[in-house]
């Protein structure tokens, strides 16, 4: 195996893992990466001494500590160069654009701009929420399999934020189905009460790995023309998603 190649393979290890909501058996990594089992334990030993990954007492595996230094900047760096997409859709809309992530069972707000308006609505900047009572959250989960969805939520639950708030899973998945076919989510005071948001997704390649968004006073966002609104905002997670990353490439057959 390469040096490149091994490089790719781990990469794959820490992805599978991640997907698994930060925890996962050998044969669900397997399952996930297509790799052989023996070369699966090579990697997990070297991600293991080096911090990356760590083994719980019933021999799972999990994403390990030593990531977090790289998380943390790595979402500054992210927020950063987010700045000019958000400002377009500021501009796009004329309210707060925001931009989150998946981060285990929770979505994170990594950046903000706010609208210009007096009457504007803020989402913290670092921020941890479920992500049944969002739009970004309903994105980020809509570019998952059924499966996993369903296994986030019950880990998670889906607690009562408002009245409006989906508290089942076959609703949630009837949701999300809409949200693929529609390609944008919206939160309609799910979250909270007379603030409404459109999100859609951040995409590298197959994979949904981040959220745009607008939020605001109900009765703003429902003014405006959800259609032309999220084909603008499409375009602008578009361009930002080009700008994060080259979409991935295409697997080489594994057989060693």
């Amino acid at each position: 195996m390469s040096a490149v190649q091994s490089v790719d393979r781990a990469l794959d290890v820490l992805e599978a893992l991640a997907e698994r909501g930060g925890e996962a058996g050998l044969s669900e990594i397997a399952a996930r990466t297509g790799l052989p089992y023996g070369t699966i334990h090579r990697l997990l030993r070297t991600l293991l001494a080096r911090g990356y990954v760590r083994q719980e007492s019933d021999r799972r595996y999990a994403l390990g500590g030593a990531l977090v230094r790289l998380g943390g900047v790595a979402e500054r760096m992210v927020g950063v160069w987010a700045q000019p997409y958000l400002t377009r859709m500021v501009e796009l809309s004329g309210e707060t654009a925001n931009l989150a992530v998946l981060e285990g069972d929770f979505v994170v707000y990594v950046a903000q701009v706010p609208s210009p308006r007096r009457l504007r609505m803020f989402a913290e900047v670092g921020r941890r929420v479920l992500p049944h009572s969002t739009a970004v959250g309903k994105v980020l989960m809509a570019g998952r399999a059924d499966t996993e969805v369903a296994s986030l939520v019950e880990r998670t639950g889906m607690p009562r934020r408002t009245a409006n708030t989906i508290t089942d899973l076959p609703g949630m998945l009837a949701e999300l189905e809409r949200v693929r076919e529609h390609g944008y989510a919206m939160d309609l005071g799910e979250e909270e009460l007379g603030v409404h948001c459109l999100a859609v997704g951040v995409r590298d390649g197959a994979r949904t790995i981040a959220a745009l968004s607008v939020s605001g006073p109900a009765e703003r966002i429902a003014a405006l023309d959800r259609r032309d609104l999220a084909e603008g905002m499409r375009r602008i997670a578009h361009d930002f998603g080009a700008e994060l990353g080259p979409v991935t490439p295409a697997r080489a057959d594994r057989t060693s």
